[in-house]
């Protein structure tokens, strides 16, 4: 990402551990560019926690990010971390609403770098409507991180007519999904790995708050559950919703959205897109009345325009996945047995 934000004049240019003492080196680190960057009336009480007031039933969730390298084709850990609890409030329903922003860096840290996580941070939290409302940040010795860890806590008021669980998935649901799968993953690895495509793959790290919100709007109590298939892939949500609901589901190759080169990277490599990260897409299972309506939707907002049906929840093989092969063939699709790219997010 191109800077947008002039980084401040320092008299320093690398973190050391005196901007984790809670003194004067702290206090220029916050002042100069935390605060000023991300000014608003919660986070220029500079105090401990922020007071606010919200009706209605709320949603809660927290992440930490520690993805390596912090900087990768099509975005860095800074919009990330907002991005991915920003996406996580709206996987339950909810308009995000506020953020803590947790910082981790690592004695070395050059403040160029840190300031453009900032000022990414920045810009997803105005895309996504958000805003930071209170935060930490720790220094650690050299080689006790790894440059900078983030953690961020979110809360965020339940749309109205969301009715998003689990327990609401039935027997005939589709399952809809918002676009090509399997970029986030291959882009991490193609740049820690070193690996030259044709094309430059990038992470699909996204804001879906908003896309969340108009399907909501539109379709309220018909979209029975929400979830973006971030570390483990598709396969592993479906597993868990097929787990967890002792229903079965059913999937086509031929409808799974997957860019090109993605799939021919990840031909190469020997991996299955639907094991691989996403961080810009999600998945809802909806009352087969809606699929075609909510499909069109989809394709019309820009965060969706690749969104396609790829299956459907049967009473058959409960707690189990097929896949309808391209070739006419049946397999299982398992829950995968460990990390195939560690630290994604």
């Amino acid at each position: 990402m191109e800077l947008q934000c002039p980084m401040p004049q320092l008299d320093f240019e690398v973190i050391t551990l005196g901007h984790g003492s809670g003194g004067l080196l702290t206090n220029k680190l916050l002042e100069t560019g935390v605060f000023n960057l991300l000014k608003n009336e919660y986070l220029d009480q500079h105090h401990d926690g922020a007071t606010f007031s919200l009706q209605g039933p709320l949603a809660f969730s927290t992440d930490s990010y520690v993805v390596s390298p912090i900087f990768f084709p099509g975005g860095n850990i800074g919009e990330l971390a907002v991005n991915g609890t920003v996406n996580d409030l709206a996987m339950c329903g909810a308009i995000p609403r506020y953020l803590s922003l947790a910082f981790i860096l690592e004695e070395g840290l050059m403040m160029q770098d840190f300031w453009e996580i900032l000022v990414s941070i920045k810009f997803a939290a105005e895309r996504a409507g958000v805003q930071i409302v209170t935060g930490d940040t720790k220094v650690v010795e050299r080689g006790k991180g790894d440059k900078i860890f983030i953690n961020t806590s979110g809360i965020g008021t339940l749309h109205p007519q969301a009715q998003i669980s689990k327990s609401r998935v039935q027997v005939g649901d589709r399952i809809l999904i918002s676009g090509n799968i399997a970029a986030h993953g291959i882009a991490i690895l193609s740049l820690r790995q070193g690996l030259q495509f044709d094309s430059e793959i990038q992470s699909d790290t996204v804001n879906l708050n908003h896309t969340v919100a108009r399907l909501l709007d539109q379709f309220g109590e018909k979209i029975h559950l929400l979830h973006d298939p971030t570390r483990g892939g598709v396969a592993t949500v479906l597993n868990e919703m097929a787990r967890d609901t002792r229903l079965g589901v059913e999937i086509w190759q031929k409808q799974l959205p997957v860019a090109e080169d993605v799939y021919g990277a990840c031909e190469l490599l020997g991996l299955d897109p639907l094991y691989v990260a996403n961080e810009g897409i999600f998945m809802a299972f909806v009352a087969p009345e809606i699929a075609d309506a909510a499909l069109e939707m989809l394709r019309a907002d820009e965060n969706g325009v690749e969104a396609a049906i790829i299956g459907e929840v049967v009473a058959a093989h409960p707690k189990q996945v097929i896949l309808h092969s391209s070739i006419g063939g049946k397999r299982v699709v398992n829950m995968p047995l460990g990390e195939q790219l560690p630290r994604i997010c």
